[in-house]
């Protein structure tokens, strides 16, 4: 494994975690490794390592650029990997209700839709630990 992937896939297993890692390695196969590998030398290995921006910068872009592109699959990803990369529920809420604004009212309903599952299930959905009024 050469230099860059093996950066990559340590990039890959501190922003998603090392359990999404091995579950995906676990679903490894000849038809798609080739994408797994470009995925790991080119998004994490490369832009992902840059200095230029912090991790969690690069979370927000990929919440509001997935947003964008209508991809609930990988929203959900990057919404576990914004967490990790130390974005609050507050900013996760920010980043989507921002792009309303540049991609529509469906494809931010769509992400606040995902958004919402993602964080009940995770425990983290405000309404979940509001106290009841009066």
């Amino acid at each position: 494994m050469d230099e860059v992937r093996a950066r990559g896939r340590k990039v890959l297993a501190e922003v998603l975690g090392d359990d999404y890692l091995a579950q995906r390695d676990a679903r490894t196969n000849t038809f798609n490794a080739p994408l797994r590998e470009f995925s790991e030398v080119a998004a994490f290995g490369t832009l992902w390592s840059r200095p230029g921006l912090p991790r969690k910068t690069r979370s927000m872009l990929c919440l509001a650029m997935l947003t964008a592109l209508n991809r609930p699959h990988e929203l959900r990803m990057h919404l576990a990997s914004a967490l990790n990369n130390g974005c609050t529920v507050e900013e996760i809420q920010e980043v989507l209700l921002h792009t309303v604004a540049y991609c529509g009212i469906p494809a931010t309903l769509d992400a606040f839709n995902v958004a919402e599952a993602f964080l009940r299930e995770r425990g983290l959905h405000p309404d979940d630990h509001a106290t009841p009024g009066p």
